[in-house]
């Protein structure tokens, strides 16, 4: 959905694929600090922070400390937590303001209940999707990972996740599992219409609905389609993404608007087939293994 080539998550876990190497990158290559920086700025104008309050925030994923450099200069205090050793030197080594610790968000988030204001990830969150053991549950690892992030937060406080969906039905499995740990909230999609600067961020409200942020769009002609989405607790018709996305005086399907990464591909078609049991297995499940017979049409039987 965001990748075009080879997703990161795919070549191994992360506190591999982030080493000293990939560390160096997120130090030196301008670009990639200014994009870091640039969403690190968009989460913070997402959490609706009180004006001229300096507050106490937390940082997932927050590797060589780029976003938590822009929370500082913002004139909060932060603590970040990563599970890449080399990512987290490197934020040593820029002798970043926040506390760091080492550690893997999917096995929960090690803090006092009611410890946080508010919290931002950049570019983490999709990194729980995939097993990289046989131990490892996606929706378990998630579900952990949310119901902590939903005890550290102050009752009211926001979350804000900006995170690279491979496909709806993965970004349906991390709502499903945020709503279970007791979140509401919904999906704000940045320019969504731009191949580039599409961006997804995970609104969540650790307390009451409140009102979800409008995306940033390339214009801002009242007709245009804004393509939010919005989930409660109460299960009313299905799961969070099957009940429609909000928009400007209608609702429309969800996957209408979230396109997947396999868009032109024929449903159910051989090539449809062995996508979908790449994922499966990815996830750990056991898939049976592909033949020259996977996705072939059976002629109807009389």
């Amino acid at each position: 959905m965001a990748f075009r080539g080879k997703r990161p998550e795919h070549g191994g876990p992360p506190e591999l694929f982030y080493d000293k190497n990939e560390a160096r990158k997120y130090v030196r290559n301008s670009r990639m600090i200014d994009v870091q920086t640039k969403m690190a700025g968009r989460a913070l104008e997402l959490l609706y922070l009180p004006e001229g309050q300096p507050c106490y925030l937390l940082d997932i994923g927050c590797g060589s400390g780029l976003s938590g450099d822009y929370l500082s200069d913002e004139g909060h205090y932060w603590v970040g937590i990563d599970i890449s050793p080399a990512m987290l030197d490197a934020a040593l080594d820029r002798d970043t303001e926040g506390d760091l610790l080492l550690g893997d968000m999917g096995q929960g988030i090690p803090f006092k209940p009611g410890s946080f204001d508010g919290c931002v990830s950049i570019s983490a969150i999709q990194w729980l999707c995939n097993a990289n053991k046989k131990s490892d549950i996606p929706a378990k690892r998630l579900y952990c990972f949310f119901s902590s992030l939903y005890s550290v937060l102050v009752r009211g406080a926001r979350a804000v996740l900006q995170l690279y969906p491979e496909n709806s039905e993965q970004l349906e499995l991390i709502t499903t599992q945020a709503t279970k740990a007791g979140f509401t909230g919904g999906v704000v999609v940045d320019f969504p219409n731009s191949a580039k600067a599409k961006k997804f961020y995970l609104c969540l409200f650790s307390g009451p609905s409140t009102f979800l942020p409008k995306p940033l769009n390339e214009s801002n002609d009242d007709d245009e389609e804004v393509q939010e989405s919005e989930f409660t607790r109460e299960r009313q018709g299905g799961s969070p993404l099957s009940r429609g996305l909000s928009g400007p005086g209608r609702c429309l399907p969800r996957r209408v608007l979230y396109r997947m990464a396999r868009r032109g591909i024929v449903r159910k078609s051989r090539e449809w087939v062995l996508g979908k049991k790449a994922r499966r297995r990815r996830q750990g499940e056991d898939v049976r293994p592909d033949t020259r017979y996977t996705g072939r049409k059976r002629r109807p039987r009389f």
